[in-house]
C-alpha cells in the first residue's frame, strides 16, 4: 500500500513539475536577451520538450500504477525506465543549464 502511495505522489509531483516548467516558457525564452526569430523558436521548443516529458513520465507512472497495479512486472519496468529517464535528464540539465546566466536553467 506504501509503494502505491509513493508511486501515485511520485508520479502527480513529476507531472506537475512538467507543467510549472512549461507555463514560463516565454518569460525564459526572454531571459536569453536579444536572440534571433531561429533561437527563440528553438529555446522555445525545447523547452516546452523537456515539460512534456516531464508530464508524460509522471502521466504514465500513474496511469500504469491506477491501471495495471504496482506488483505487475511490466509496471516495475515503466518504473526504472522512468526514473532512468528522469537522471537522464537531471544530468543533462546539469551539464548544459549550469553554465547558462539564466537562473531557471541553473536551478
Amino acid at each position: 500500500m506504501t509503494n502505491a502511495i509513493l508511486l501515485y505522489v511520485g508520479g502527480a509531483v513529476i507531472t506537475l513539475w512538467g507543467i510549472a516548467h512549461i507555463v514560463p516558457t516565454k518569460s525564459v525564452v526572454s531571459g536569453f536577451g536579444q536572440t534571433s526569430q531561429d533561437n527563440r523558436r528553438i529555446i522555445t521548443m525545447e523547452w516546452i520538450a523537456e515539460g512534456l516529458t516531464l508530464c508524460f513520465v509522471g502521466l504514465l507512472v500513474l496511469f500504469v500504477t491506477v491501471f495495471i497495479g504496482p506488483q505487475n512486472p511490466a509496471s516495475n519496468i515503466v518504473y526504472w525506465a522512468s526514473a532512468v529517464m528522469l537522471v537522464v535528464m537531471a544530468i543533462l540539465t546539469a551539464l548544459t543549464g549550469s553554465r547558462t546566466p539564466v537562473l531557471p536553467m541553473k536551478i
